[in-house]
C-alpha cells in the first residue's frame, strides 16, 4: 500500500484552520470500542485503547446518515505522538465503513495520505472519521485527528476495498 506524507515546516506569516472538531464527551466518559471478532494475536488494534466518542449535548450525528464516526484512541505508553503514530491513526477510514453502513464491515487500504498539521503532546487522539462514498466495492474517506486540547494534529485521506463480514 502506498503511503504519502506532507510534513515539515517553513517560516511563513500566514496561518488558518477551518476544520471543525466534533463536540464529544472526553475519553473517560466514553465506552470502550469492542475489539474486532476476527482479530487474533499481536496486531495493531490489540495494542491501541479505543473508545467510542459519544456526542456531547448539541453535537449529535448518526454515522448511517452522515458517514461520520468518532473514536478516542490512545497509543501504548512510551510511543511518541509524532508523525509515525499519526500515520498509523490515519489508517482508520476502514474502521468507519461498518459504522456508515450499519453492518459488520471494514476494508483493506489501497492508499493513505497523511498531512501533518501541528503535532502536540496528547494522551488521547480524537479521530473524526468521515466516509464520503461507498460504491462498486470501494470506499473513500478521511480522518481528522485532534489532540485532547482541540489542536488539529493531522488529517489523512484513504481509499479502501470494502469487506463485509456478515
Amino acid at each position: 500500500m502506498p503511503v504519502n506524507a506532507a510534513l515539515g515546516e517553513r517560516p511563513l506569516d500566514a496561518t488558518g484552520e477551518w476544520a471543525q472538531r466534533p463536540a464529544v464527551l472526553p475519553p473517560e466518559e466514553c465506552p470502550p470500542r469492542p475489539k474486532w471478532r476476527h482479530v487474533d494475536g499481536d496486531w495493531i488494534h490489540t495494542r491501541l485503547e479505543e473508545r467510542v466518542a459519544l456526542p456531547a449535548a448539541g453535537g449529535e450525528h448518526d454515522p448511517r446518515v452522515d458517514g461520520r464516526s468518532t473514536l478516542w484512541v490512545r497509543v501504548p505508553e512510551g510511543i511518541d505522538m509524532g508523525p509515525v503514530a499519526l500515520a498509523i491513526l490515519g489508517d482508520f477510514v476502514p474502521g468507519g465503513i461498518g459504522a456508515a453502513l450499519g453492518r459488520d464491515a471494514g476494508g483493506n487500504s489501497l492508499d493513505n495520505t497523511i498531512r501533518i498539521v501541528r503535532p502536540v503532546p496528547t494522551e488521547w487522539v480524537l479521530l473524526d472519521i468521515r466516509v464520503h462514498a461507498i460504491a462498486n466495492g470501494f470506499a473513500h474517506g478521511l480522518v481528522h485527528q485532534w489532540a485532547e486540547d482541540g489542536t488539529l494534529l493531522a488529517t489523512a485521506s484513504q481509499s479502501t476495498i470494502v469487506r463485509v463480514r456478515d
